[in-house]
C-alpha cells in the first residue's frame, strides 16, 4: 500500500517538474512560426477559402430542411378537418382556432 502511495507521489512530483521545464525552454529549441505555412501544398488563405467555400454549400442545402421544418400550420376553423389517421399515430394537417380543440376520434375542430 505504502509503496503505491511513494510511486503516486513520484509520479506527481515528476510531472509537476516537466510541466515547470517545458515552460522554461529557450526561444532557440521552439520551432519558428511562419504566418504562411503550407499543409499539404496549400497555404492557410487557400485553405480558408477552400473550407469557406464548403461551409456556404452546407449551408444552401441545409436551409431547405430547416425551413420545412420552422414552417407555420395553417389555422383550421370549427368543424373542418384538422388531423389525419395514419395507423397507430395520427398526423396533423392544421391548428384549431383559439377556443377549440382537436377532438382526436372525429379528427375534426371542436
Amino acid at each position: 500500500m505504502e509503496s503505491v502511495r511513494v510511486l503516486v507521489c513520484l509520479s506527481v512530483c515528476l510531472s509537476v517538474l516537466t510541466s515547470l521545464c517545458q515552460g522554461e525552454r529557450s526561444a532557440e529549441n521552439q520551432l519558428p512560426s511562419a504566418p504562411d505555412d503550407s499543409v499539404l501544398g496549400l497555404t492557410t488563405r487557400e485553405l480558408a477559402e477552400a473550407l469557406q467555400g464548403f461551409l456556404d454549400d452546407a449551408d444552401s442545402s441545409l436551409g431547405l430542411s430547416v425551413e420545412k421544418k420552422a414552417s407555420v400550420i395553417p389555422r383550421c376553423d370549427v368543424g373542418e378537418r384538422c388531423a389525419m389517421k395514419h395507423g397507430p399515430r395520427i398526423g396533423r394537417l392544421c391548428d384549431c382556432l383559439r377556443g377549440t380543440a382537436c377532438n382526436t376520434f372525429f379528427l375534426r375542430c371542436y
